[in-house]
């Protein structure tokens, strides 16, 4: 979400691998240059690398400029790279960024897409978040009303999609490389509380039959071999 003073990013901290939840506390803002941040969906180890990758091209362009790097151009390093291995690298990107020019909102498909928007989401939980976006925002809005139209957007996708869940962390980007990373902004989804003792006392439960059968363990085991073949090993050269 683009605000009065910079951008707010936004993520619940779920990872899926199908339909099985690989880690509850996972990192979906990633770090690009000191006044740059990417919201990541799709493949986690593609967001990872390719943010990585991005982050380390844009940090040699800032020494070697002595400038801050305008959020533009990091999008088109960016978009490039992805088009170029045309949909293959499962990256899906919302890019936020404050610069000289102001506060920047890019939303990056995986095929080298790109659009320049106010508010955006991606991801699983795209629907219902964006249900909230866009009934909520505003032009020019304070900080704290952007922190919790994200906050909201996001508890959103996390009560209505399976693939979302757990907590809420956001990023404040404001001018002259002020940033704010807070993880764990707010735990939507809190483990219930187990409210009784499961624990029942023997014979609680009617048993019907029972039947104990001996075991011999000095008694030869009745396996008979009906053929035996043994085939010769190939021995591989290694001189």
């Amino acid at each position: 979400v683009v605000f009065k003073d910079g951008v707010v990013l936004g993520a619940d901290t779920r990872s899926t691998g199908g339909d099985m939840v690989a880690d509850k506390n996972c990192q979906k803002l990633h770090y690009v240059a000191p006044n740059i941040y990417c919201a990541g969906a799709g493949t986690a180890a593609d967001c990872d690398k390719t943010t990585k990758n991005i982050s380390s091209q844009l940090e040699l362009h800032r020494l070697n400029t002595g400038r801050q790097v305008p959020v533009c151009t990091a999008n088109r390093i960016v978009k490039q790279m992805l088009f170029r291995y045309q949909g293959y690298i499962g990256t899906y990107l919302i890019m936020g960024g404050m610069d000289k020019y102001g506060p920047h909102l890019y939303e990056i498909a995986a095929h080298g897409s790109t659009s320049k928007l106010p508010f955006a989401a991606m991801g699983s939980g795209t629907l219902p978040a964006m249900s909230v976006l866009e009934g909520g925002w505003k032009k020019d809005m304070e900080e704290a009303d952007a922190k919790q139209l994200v906050r909201d957007a996001i508890a959103a996708g996390i009560f209505n999609d399976m693939g979302s869940g757990s907590n809420v962390d956001l990023v404040v980007i404001k001018a002259n490389d002020n940033v704010q990373y807070l993880r764990g902004y707010d735990e939507a989804n809190q483990k219930g509380v187990r409210r009784q003792k499961y624990k029942y006392a023997k014979g609680t439960t009617a048993v019907l039959s029972e039947k104990v059968r001996n075991i011999s363990l000095t008694e030869k085991p009745g396996f008979t071999i009906i053929s035996e073949d043994v085939r010769p090993v190939e021995v591989m050269e290694t001189s």
